[in-house]
């Protein structure tokens, strides 16, 4: 329970969050991106 205290109530906790957030928030967008590159068809043979 310290530990997550400690990560809501200071500096180096809140930025800690604020880091892990971003970088969840860069994988669901990364994953959005790739599975829409994904599921586009090409017509021409070889792209």
């Amino acid at each position: 329970m310290k530990a997550f205290q400690d990560l809501i109530s200071t500096d180096y906790g809140i930025m800690s969050l604020i880091g892990i957030l971003m970088m969840v928030g860069g994988l669901a967008y990364a994953y959005v991106v790739l599975r829409r590159k994904m599921a586009e068809t090409s017509d021409e043979p070889g792209k």
